[in-house]
């Protein structure tokens, strides 16, 4: 192939002259329908349509997958500018041109590759009919036999999760790629030594003996990343003391540690055939995708723009010409609010758990949400956001607001009796309930001793809509503004009976998530409705304003009854959690014919607002209680 041809490459696409057709001949037809024919079977490889001169259509196909194959999932449109037969015929044939236009949709952005090409047919007197001449440069400029176009791309720096501050959560952090090479050992000893490898590495070993089995003679068969810190276990010299197992050096995007902020950060891992099915052509195979949580809610925003270049090689597989080149561009920072030290607290706490279980911690001040934490680790759950359970006697703060609005005060006096019916249904307090807070006692007293009679029979004069309001002023049916699609609760307006009656006790059907109670708590101590916020930028769409707001006074004679919760009440082990005024509640709900319940317990001291939850507890005061202990002595230090 001579210097020169190869030198010249038409990247940019020639002024063509379009519209009308120059005239046929006597006896030829137009040429365009043959040219459409030819435009549409390059662009979908099907070449039955189009007649050809010397060769056939199953050689066009073949020369067009040569061409184009290795440009894998990036897509071509080849149109038709313009198709006329030639004014003066080649050794007594007629022949006719076309001018192809093909443009490759090679990135993300409008920048797109386009070139243009020329295609001959010759005019068969006898068929009556053009054909096409078959020639490699029909496909691109200048091509040859074998000749090819090839797409390469390098991969863009992944954005990082940052806090408030932009300081890096979630960034590039060393990891080792733990595997088996089968050229590094004999035959004989794949499959014992891969099971050795996953015993080692605590990975299922049949399942991975059958992969490397099932991968070819030369493969290498990875079986798992592992952080390359000082929390790695496994050493360089036991892996290396299995034939054929070895590892390489890699970078990932990791939170501080495995536990942190799991399932709310996510994880980042290889695109899978779904995900780029899913993409049309965004995302290309081997790439580093975001695949749940934040890493995959921002996916778009925190991968960039791999950059691409298009190469033409020749039949030898040697590069030609870079017809065209896109340099990456990195993705951006997402930023949130969340606290480190808080995130870490609450994660510590939860690592262990026995069951479905959460901290949210949020900033009164400004609705920030600090550490949002869900256990255990190995469930992947993100119960602290998206979990809705029952909220049991915590919801009792909604259903004292909505008292409040309807008259009472916190030095009301209440009614508070052992049992209470409705509708033929008994409702009674819970076991333990002490004797000297049955009867007539202050609303406050019942808050903080946690009577259910009370507000049992009070259901039926507050109504549903009453109580959906007095949840909506706490911030309990908030519209998502935290950008991570998370819940908050639920309170139904048209409960009636017996309904009505349980859910003015957190049972029922009302429910809750974490962030729902800790929102409840976070608006009381900022004495107005807060919205939690969790992702700063890119900035969420702002949620819709509540349908009723909660006043300063409303906030300070919950915040007063909630006070004696923890002065003597069922949160009184709080009062030594650190200096200053600490208000809170605790919640229970019964569930599976009472044999469970789930453990609930909110709280608030200055511009800190907790809520801990724990699904199996024993109660909210025992099982949820000493997790906000923690937490606000943890804050403290």
């Amino acid at each position: 192939m001579s210097a020169i041809r190869r030198s010249v490459v038409a990247l940019s696409v020639a002024s063509l002259v379009m519209g009308s057709l120059s005239a046929c001949s006597a006896g030829a037809p137009d040429p365009a329908p043959s040219a459409d024919a030819l435009a549409s079977a390059m662009n979908s490889g099907d070449f039955s349509g189009v007649q050809f001169a010397g060769s056939n259509a199953e050689e066009a196909a073949k020369a067009l997958e040569t061409a184009f194959g290795s440009m894998g999932e990036i897509k071509h449109t080849s149109t038709v500018s313009s198709a006329a037969e030639d004014e003066e015929e080649q050794d007594g044939v007629k022949t006719a041109t076309a001018n192809i236009t093909t443009v490759w949709d090679v990135d993300k952005s409008d920048k797109d590759l386009s070139y243009d090409t020329q295609a001959v047919w010759e005019f068969d007197s006898e068929a009556e009919a053009w054909k096409l001449r078959l020639d490699p440069a029909i496909f691109a400029p200048e091509f040859e036999s074998g000749d090819y176009l090839k797409a390469s791309f390098e991969p863009a720096a992944r954005g990082n999760i940052t806090d408030a501050e932009g300081a890096s959560i979630v960034t590039n952090r060393p990891v080792i790629r733990v595997g088996m090479d089968k050229t590094h050992t004999e035959k004989e000893n794949w499959e014992s030594s891969a099971k050795k490898l996953a015993k080692l590495v605590d990975i299922d070993e049949k399942a991975y003996a059958q992969r490397v089995m099932a991968a070819g003679e030369k493969a290498w068969v990875e079986a798992i990343v592992l952080r390359d810190d000082a929390t790695r276990e496994v050493t360089d010299a036991e892996i290396k003391d299995i034939p054929g197992a070895n590892f390489h050096n890699d970078e990932l995007p990791l939170a501080p540690t495995r536990s942190f902020a799991r399932p709310l950060l996510g994880s980042v891992g290889k695109a899978t055939a779904e995900n780029i099915e899913k993409s049309e052509g965004k995302v290309k195979a081997g790439e580093q995708i975001g695949q749940s949580g934040l890493q995959a809610a921002y996916n778009d925003t925190l991968a960039g723009t791999a950059g691409v270049s298009v190469s033409q090689y020749t039949a030898e597989h040697d590069a030609v010409a870079e017809l065209f080149t896109t340099a990456a561009a990195a993705g951006e920072d997402v930023k949130t609010t969340l606290d480190v030290k808080l995130q870490d607290a609450a994660d510590d706490l939860l690592a262990e758990a026995d069951s479905n279980s959460a901290i949210v911690v949020i900033r009164p001040s400004d609705g920030s949400v600090l550490a949002a934490s869900s256990g255990p680790v190995s469930s992947g759950s993100n119960t602290s956001l998206q979990g809705s359970y029952a909220p049991g006697s915590s919801f009792k703060v909604v259903s004292a607001l909505a008292m409040l609005r309807d008259g009472a005060t916190p030095s009301t006096k209440v009614k508070c009796p052992a049992t209470a019916v409705v509708d033929g249904k008994s409702f009674k307090n819970y076991d333990g309930y002490p004797a000297s807070a049955v009867g007539t006692i202050p609303l406050a007293e019942a808050i903080a001793q946690s009577c259910n009679t009370i507000f049992v029979n009070q259901g039926q004069d507050i109504g549903g809509k009453k109580l959906a309001e007095a949840a909506a002023a706490l911030g309990l049916l908030a519209e998502d503004g935290t950008g991570t699609g998370a819940a908050f609760g639920s309170v139904p307006e048209d409960s009636e009976g017996t309904t009505q009656a349980a859910n003015m006790i957190g049972q029922g059907v009302v429910e809750s998530s974490p962030l729902g109670m800790a929102t409840v708590m976070a608006s009381i101590q900022a004495k107005s409705t807060v919205q939690p916020k969790l992702v700063l930028e890119p900035a969420p769409q702002a949620p819709a304003k509540p349908a009723s707001t909660l006043t300063e006074e409303e906030a300070e004679q919950l915040s007063t009854m909630m006070a004696e919760v923890v002065d003597h009440g069922t949160l009184k082990d709080l009062k030594s959690a650190g200096s200053g005024k600490i208000i809170g509640k605790s919640g229970t709900a019964e569930y599976d014919s009472e044999k469970n319940a789930h453990a609930w317990a909110i709280a608030a001291q200055g511009d800190l607002a907790i809520a801990a939850f724990v699904e199996d507890g024993d109660g909210g005061a025992q099982s949820a209680g000493p997790l906000v202990k923690s937490m606000l002595e943890e804050a403290a230090k």
